[in-house]
């Protein structure tokens, strides 16, 4: 089959001008016959009003092999590639014991399925409900001002990307395409085929808790155990005279224990009681930066006018998003930060997601329509853990302890609890207030989607100088990029804490901790991921090293 990249046409073309435009390329006669799927749609919307679309597409030919000859120095005329998955491993008929997976994210539930298509029957834990329920206890906390902290927006059933935009797409490497095998599944849990094919596939929030109980029954359905309401709170570690060590179960709340050899940690970003377990047993981790910031909220329209120009509204555009990146040079305490976008959510909301009592941090969710009237995305300025040392009293003099991100994510959240009025209100600000200095006082044209509410005042004291300075210079910045980006009454609201995890639990090339064998640290909690499609293709990446390793033995 042949792969024709980089095929443009008009955002309006009629159907028949892209088999026209196939037979052009390949220099086709009008005879001859002519089948393709397409492979991939994106658009390029660097002219608005002139919007093209921009396709790959899968040729099939008799004549493949002369046009492969004939295009042979045509850098977009190839042979199609080979994306189908191939399972590394099958499990042995006598399994001695069953691997362990910690959280059903989308790491855990990758490294889960995949385990349990290669016949390991894998006993997945996890500290949260399953998705249905947890989803309840989300609302109670956004309707009824009710925490739940071992059921929330960070803790349950799909993980913390249940409750997002439900982003598919990843700049990671991924050359045995993996990431194929992930969109795959997901059309099968029953996402929409066009995952399989647009530039910037996403999902959304309700479709997502459909999908996540469908893999959960095909895991099931190939032997695997799913056990909800089981925190690990233990490791059992065996040391050898040598000092090596290794893994032989875990220990849930309760007290039970499981044994096993091989335990894959997918436990996520917000796991803070988990990586000080982690810490407490010796296992290897460290401080790693992340970003701080707010969350931004915009009339959607305004967005779209801003990208698409009088193309605004196109079905096959949808709502637009926007990446922004600003360095900061002026003379204040964030001068050489970096301040960008995080995780926009076209038409979507901004949600609260705590799992802590006595904090609050933001997020941003979409559905799948993406019909919202506001577009949110948090504004952020990355730190270093040189950063964490003040807000760390175990830090020893000046070098940040592994654990510091989790303190200073702490102090800003209890922060904005207080700003917010102790109630679980988002602390917040008009932007046209936040770059004047003065506190906001009422609403303007743009409603705050944040619940259960928004409490107005100066965002002045809910991050370090530093962020607040480098923010306040980013948004006019972003203004000349986006045509009413710093709209007066655009709100931000506090505070973004969770953009990735504060330390890393470092592993080696066999995907095992670096001081114990056994354990595998995967996704984002571990610092090996970013977003639904990273995690999920490193829950594989995990799987199979599991699986090389039992069958090796």
């Amino acid at each position: 089959m042949l792969r024709i990249t980089d095929l443009k046409l008009p955002l309006d073309h009629a159907d028949e001008a892209l088999p026209k435009a196939i037979r052009t390329r390949l220099k086709l006669g009008a005879k001859e016959p002519l089948s393709f799927t397409v492979a991939k749609r994106s658009y390029d919307a660097r002219k608005r009003g002139a919007i093209l679309l921009i396709y790959a597409l899968d040729i099939e030919t008799p004549r493949e092999a002369e046009m492969l000859q004939h295009f042979a120095d045509d850098k977009n005329i190839g042979l199609t590639p080979d994306t189908n998955y191939r399972f590394v491993a099958q499990a042995p008929a006598a399994l001695p014991l069953r691997p362990i997976v910690i959280g059903t994210g989308p790491c855990g539930l990758f490294a889960g399925l995949i385990l349990a298509q290669m016949g390991f029957r894998p006993i997945i834990l996890d500290r949260g409900k399953a998705v249905r329920e947890r989803t309840k206890d989300t609302w109670d906390l956004w309707r009824k001002r009710n925490l739940h902290p071992e059921s929330n927006v960070q803790f349950g059933e799909g993980g913390a990307g249940t409750f997002s935009d439900g982003k598919l797409w990843s700049q990671i490497r991924d050359p045995h395409h993996h990431g194929r095998k992930v969109l795959t599944e997901f059309v099968k849990a029953g996402a929409p085929e066009e995952i399989l094919y647009v530039s910037k596939p996403h999902i959304g929030t309700f479709r997502l808790v459909t999908m996540v109980e469908n893999m959960r029954a095909t895991i099931e359905s190939l032997g695997g155990e799913i056990r909800f309401s089981s925190r690990v709170d233990d490791l059992l570690i065996d040391t050898n005279a040598g000092g090596a060590r290794q893994v032989r179960g875990v220990t849930l709340e309760g007290g039970e224990a499981i044994r096993a050899d091989h335990v894959v940690l997918a436990i996520g970003h917000s796991a803070r009681d988990t990586f000080e377990m982690l810490y407490a047993r010796a296992v290897y981790l460290e401080a790693k930066p992340f970003s701080i910031g707010f969350r931004i909220e915009h009339p959607q329209s305004i967005i779209d006018r801003a990208r698409f120009g009088a193309q605004a509204g196109h079905p096959i555009l949808g709502a637009a998003d926007y990446k922004l990146v600003h360095h900061a040079t002026g003379n204040h305490a964030g001068k050489g930060r970096s301040v960008y976008s995080f995780c926009m959510c076209p038409g979507g909301t901004v949600v609260a997601a705590m799992s802590e009592p006595g904090r609050v941090v933001t997020n941003g969710m979409s559905q799948y329509s993406r019909n919202e009237r506001n577009a949110n995305a948090a504004i952020v300025v990355g730190i270093e853990p040189a950063d964490f040392v003040p807000f760390d009293a175990a830090s020893d003099k000046g070098a940040p302890h592994p654990l510091a991100g989790i303190a200073l994510q702490r102090a800003l959240e209890s922060r904005a609890y207080i700003l917010g009025g102790e109630n679980y209100n988002a602390p917040g600000q008009l932007v046209g207030d936040f770059i004047a200095t003065r506190p906001s006082r009422e609403f303007g044209e743009v409603e705050p989607s944040f619940k259960p509410g928004v409490t107005l005042g100066s965002l002045d004291s809910a991050l370090p100088d530093y962020a607040i300075e480098a923010i306040r210079e980013a948004l006019p910045a972003f203004e000349r990029q986006i045509k009413g980006f710093a709209l007066h009454d655009a709100i931000l609201t506090g505070v973004e804490t969770r953009t990735s995890s504060p330390v890393r639990i470092r592993r080696d090339d066999s995907y095992q901790s670096l001081n114990t064998r056994g354990l595998y640290p995967a996704g984002e909690g571990a610092g090996y991921a970013g977003g639904i499609l990273s995690a999920a293709v490193d829950g594989i990446k995990v799987a199979e090293a599991v699986a090389l390793s039992i069958t090796a033995h």
